[in-house]
């Protein structure tokens, strides 16, 4: 196995994979989706960019359903981890990896153990009641065992405990609420792709108390995703500026310091400079080792764009076996799950870092 890719800058990831596939997952996409490229995105001069690939467990997830919702996937984080009663007598620190899935199914939310690629819980039904959910973008999980999804069709974030629970609804304070993601102080960021804003909303879930909704951000434009880390607590926010006339969507990518000032940025054209092949960056994330990771639909890739002081260091992680990667996460093994709706599957990949 070839080591981790090398750069006047440090390291970034080098994966070796298994799959897991869920082939009946049904998604329909948020940002875009273009073809697989009959070649590999990187040439030679990018070592370590090869993935071995094996089949794992199926997540059996039901037909597609109409109209569509955002696809989107997150695990439990690096705190101490969430577990049921009986979990916690065979787990005692909670390390249960569950992964949370937001589809278009009957019940838009689906939680899967780890282990074997088994539904251990969905909920979320689709409807139009205050707890339901009509159009999920996205989801996050606290580190208070509390699922957070942002529901387009009304507009608003809700958020549900394991059990699928409603705790709390957050309605009539976002345009159009897109992007969540927890932070290590349990808040929760939530982007506004409609007011161009990033949000801090800071609750007691188990309670369902709001204690405070702060604009951290008010001049972004179309804001979708955002990512944090937990090492730094720099935040990424992943934008998609509106293109004048027929010109190919851009995106950019724009990372903050903890106290929200801006450190680095990119966006399609800068990334063009390094690699004459588009990218339109799908999702982002942070690794634990603070590098800033991106899913790219053009190539398909998984790309490392270093760390926020060393903005853009581009080096690819996975180049192979995606066609469509729209959402990202870390577990605590440091594995990266990818969701890839053309294939309708998380692959989960064991990366290496040096």
């Amino acid at each position: 196995m070839q080591g981790p890719v090398r750069g006047k800058h440090g390291s970034c990831p080098s994966p070796t994979l298994p799959s897991i596939p869920f082939p009946s997952l049904p998604l329909s996409l948020l940002p875009s989706f273009p073809l697989f490229f009959p070649f590999p995105l990187f040439p030679c001069w990018a070592p370590g960019c090869s993935a071995e690939q094996d089949v794992g467990p199926v997540y059996p997830c039901g037909a597609p359903g109409e109209g569509g919702t955002g696809p989107a996937l997150q695990c439990e984080g690096p705190g101490p981890g969430c577990a049921s009663p009986g979990q916690r007598k065979k787990d005692p620190e909670g390390k249960t990896g569950r992964v949370v899935v937001v589809h278009d199914g009957r019940r838009r939310v689906k939680v899967f153990d780890s282990g074997g690629g088994v539904c251990a819980h969905q909920f979320g039904e689709k409807g139009h009641a205050a707890q339901d959910v009509r159009y999920a973008l996205d989801v996050a999980v606290t580190s208070d065992c509390h699922v957070v999804v942002t529901d387009a069709g009304d507009r608003s974030v809700k958020v549900f405990d394991f059990l699928g629970q409603v705790r709390l609804v957050i309605g009539g304070q976002f345009s159009l609420p897109w992007g969540v993601e927890a932070t290590p102080q349990n808040g929760v960021l939530v982007t506004d792709a409609e007011a161009g804003s990033l949000h801090l909303v800071e609750a007691d879930f188990p309670e369902g108390v709001l204690r405070r909704n702060e604009r951290l951000h008010a001049h972004l434009c179309s804001p979708r995703g955002v990512a944090v880390s937990w090492l730094s607590g720099a935040i990424a926010v992943l934008e998609h500026p509106l293109s004048p006339g027929t010109r190919p969507c851009s995106t950019r990518v724009k990372v903050f310091s903890a106290d929200m000032q801006l450190l680095s940025q990119v966006d399609t054209f800068g990334l063009s400079l390094f690699f004459p092949s588009p990218i339109t960056v799908s999702a982002v994330t942070f690794d634990r080792l603070g590098n800033v990771i991106v899913a790219d639909t053009s190539g398909p890739a998984i790309l490392c764009l270093g760390k926020p002081e060393d903005f853009p260091v581009l080096k690819p992680v996975v180049t192979q076996g995606l066609a469509h990667p729209v959402a990202l996460a870390f577990t605590k093994e440091n594995s990266l799950l990818v969701l890839d709706t053309a294939s309708h599957s998380v692959k989960v990949y064991k990366v290496n870092q040096g």
